[in-house]
């Protein structure tokens, strides 16, 4: 398991946000349905899940003589696999210029788009008002994660032919450290979905969705709320995630911080 990292200055919680993304990508690489590589620089992940979060290489070092190779023979792959898009990301602390040179010469576009966000746990908001009717639970057998499965699919507004795949990827990980996953039942109807992942140090918060008839009510808070204060009971001191739009605001009133933009490159083939 990794050190938890303890340091809650910018830069450090900067370095926890990214870290635990990559650690993330690398956990599902451990799912069955998932092809997975890795080198002392490397590693890629394809998974049927037919977006570009699922789909993806992660490198660790500068670029060197003889990683040419490498880019033209994952561009191959994933055209044969299929993808019509697939990532690039870069450990910390590499940044966007060592790589844009090499990767720009193949057609990958950048993107940072997407807010990272952390939040000390010790100073974490918890007056969010309490949900009447709400009960949050732990997913803990293959019968529960097929609702999380269906809810988050729902809430997320993807096609629902995505839900198999969603099952399969993310039913094979387990239902315990380091991932858990959470399911809000409100007045006995599951209507909402979130995920914590221990890694790279820190507790990272994914996969927060709410079916529409229940937003708006704090439900996305609480379970956002729910499995950092589980971590924090573990030892954990600093919370991250990658925030969307809808969610952005209700982050910040729990106490996280928008402290850099999530940097990736990407490609689409033809």
């Amino acid at each position: 398991m990794d050190s938890i990292q303890t340091d809650v200055s910018n830069p450090a919680l900067i370095t926890a946000i990214r870290a635990n993304l990559c650690a993330f990508f690398r956990h599902l690489g451990e799912s069955h349905p998932a092809d997975y590589f890795e080198d002392q620089k490397f590693a890629r992940l394809h998974t049927p899940i037919p977006h570009p979060m699922f789909n993806l290489v992660l490198c660790s070092d500068l670029p060197a003589d003889g990683d040419e190779t490498f880019i033209q023979e994952s561009i191959q792959y994933f055209r044969a696999k299929g993808t019509d898009i697939f990532t690039w990301w870069l450990e910390p602390p590499l940044v966007r210029s060592d790589w844009e040179p090499a990767l720009s010469k193949y057609g990958f576009n950048f993107s940072g788009d997407t807010p990272g966000m952390a939040v000390d746990l010790q100073a974490l908001d918890e007056s969010v008002q309490t949900v009447e009717g709400l009960e949050v639970r732990v997913v803990a057998d293959e019968a529960a994660f097929k609702i999380w499965a269906h809810i988050f699919t729902l809430g997320y507004g993807l096609p629902l032919d995505w839900e198999k795949f969603v099952f399969d990827v993310w039913g094979k990980l387990g239902f315990d450290s380091p991932i858990r996953n959470y399911l809000g039942y409100w007045n006995g109807q599951p209507v909402s979905t979130s995920c914590l992942f221990l890694g790279g140090g820190a507790a990272g918060i994914y996969n927060v969705a709410t079916l529409p008839k229940a937003r708006g009510r704090g439900i996305g808070a609480a379970l956002t709320l729910k499995p950092l204060q589980d971590a924090r009971a573990v030892g954990y001191r600093i919370g991250t995630l990658q925030a969307s739009e809808m969610g952005y605001s209700v982050y910040k009133k729990l106490g996280f911080k928008h402290l850099c933009q999530m940097e990736n490159f990407y490609l689409s083939l033809p």
